[in-house]
């Protein structure tokens, strides 16, 4: 594409306020403005704002929602026994390298009063290691323990990209083969208003947006490395994002029920703690599985009983799941098959002498989970909220660093009185995972050894 084109696709779409700002910069300028233009796909955020106008304000279809079949937390033999089939199962998975990680890190930890990629937020409980650590040191702790080779696989953003890669490059990949480590951006599209024009950033930007968890799918493609990852023969992508510290990274349970079952995408859930908690829902939607919203699902949905009292409506989304590779190459062979949303926000921008002003934008995006629909074989797994979902959103209450630290702690805790250490209760205990993945590895290391805990404990 070069510059007459990108002037006659903005011209067509009725953009000469653009044009003539372009037409109004130094040459060098205009390249620039050129250069991010050319690196955007003006033809489908046109498309999107279409056919967003052409269908009003109507969101909602008629569709038949019910209950979806999860496999449930062991309480059974019969469950236990399924489990440890499963287990063997993802085992065999991991050895026979089988597996990359991906990790959804495109966000700044602006919300945390962290100026910086997310990813690199301290987060446990003495050692104050990042997100990226303790994913990094999971993995492995995971290559080791299979003897394989595991991609961790690292979705950046054009604003936190550099940064990213070189955190990673200062600690050395946390031990990881740097080849091993891979980083890709995800796509970025205009943000539009209602009207159908396109805004200014700045001289030499339009003002754009991230397309969404869902573009992950779409740059793993257009990156090449989907490509690249199957031509190492892996078969299946662990996906999670980096907000939750308590995420088991290529879990080899939920591996092995995902085989098993021949799924192309499945899915972890926890319960949701009570009928106002607003997460998605994991329901049938039509007779396949889905997720749901709980902005789109409804207050009668969400607050729905059985007949037992009990919430009808309650596997709540954790963001945590396996793709098959295959899976995701197909929905990127005929263009991009993950529905776009549009998000309405509202702006400051400069007016007339300077003065900022509202302004009403769309914004389009993609959702990973609306993925799950489009599988022909799915699967769904109930996990223990306290002990894989504490994710990190607000600087304070709910979700924030100080309760998934507490939530880290109190798991590791409960690790090690399961072994048969007593903790006192002020005493705070990190476990890295370089030295226990799970509670069970845990137990192993310690047999015959005698550990006293009587201060604040880092096992590493």
């Amino acid at each position: 594409m070069n510059q007459a084109d990108v002037s006659d696709i903005l011209k067509s779409h009725g953009q000469d306020h653009i044009v003539d700002h372009y037409r109004r910069l130094t040459p060098d300028r205009q390249k620039e403005l050129y250069d991010h233009i050319a690196g955007l796909d003006l033809d489908l955020v046109f498309k999107l704002h279409r056919d967003r106008a052409r269908a009003g304000d109507v969101s909602s279809l008629s569709v038949k929602i019910g209950p979806a079949r999860i496999v449930p937390l062991p309480r059974t033999p019969e469950d236990m026994e399924r489990h440890a089939a499963a287990q063997s199962a993802g085992k065999s998975l991991i050895s026979d390298r089988g597996v990359a990680v991906l990790i959804v890190a495109g966000g700044q930890g602006v919300r945390l009063g962290h100026d910086k990629p997310k990813g690199t937020f301290p987060i446990s409980p003495i050692k104050n290691k990042t997100l990226f650590q303790l994913f990094a040191e999971q993995t492995k702790a995971l290559q080791a323990r299979f003897l394989s080779r595991i991609p961790l696989v690292i979705m950046t953003s054009e604003e936190n990209h550099d940064d990213t890669v070189a955190f990673f490059n200062s600690y050395n990949y946390f031990g990881i083969d740097k080849g091993d480590v891979l980083f890709f951006s995800q796509g970025m599209l205009p943000t539009i208003t209602p009207q159908g024009e396109l805004l200014l950033r700045d001289d030499t930007h339009l003002l754009t947006n991230p397309d969404g968890h869902g573009g992950s799918l779409k740059a793993l493609a257009t990156s090449g490395i989907l490509q690249h990852l199957i031509d190492l023969g892996i078969a299946e992508l662990f996906y999670c994002q980096v907000d939750n510290p308590l995420v088991k990274i290529a879990d080899p349970v939920f591996l092995g029920y995902h085989a098993l079952a021949k799924a192309e995408c499945s899915t972890k859930v926890v319960r949701r703690e009570n009928i106002n908690e607003k997460v998605g829902v994991y329901v049938s939607l039509n007779g396949k599985d889905a997720i749901l919203e709980y902005s789109d699902f409804g207050g009668r949905h969400m607050r729905t009983l059985d007949k037992e009292g009990n919430v009808l409506y309650w596997a709540g989304n954790t963001a945590i799941h396996i793709l098959n590779l295959a899976f995701v190459k197909r929905l990127n062979d005929h263009g991009f098959a993950l529905p776009y949303h549009c998000a309405t926000k509202t702006i400051d921008k400069p007016g007339p002498g300077g003065t900022p002003r509202p302004v009403d934008v769309w914004k389009f995006e993609t959702f990973v989970f609306d993925a799950i629909p489009l599988a022909e074989r799915t699967c769904c797994m109930e996990v223990d909220r306290r002990e894989e979902f504490a994710p990190v959103k607000n600087k304070t209450g709910p979700d924030s660093p100080a309760t998934a630290c507490r939530a880290m702690a109190r798991l590791h805790r409960q690790w090690l009185e399961e072994a048969g250490i007593r903790v006192p209760p002020e005493l705070k205990v990190e476990i890295s995972p370089l030295f226990a993945l799970d509670k069970k590895d845990l137990a192993e290391r310690l047999r015959e050894k005698k550990l006293s805990v009587q201060e604040d404990t880092y096992l590493g």
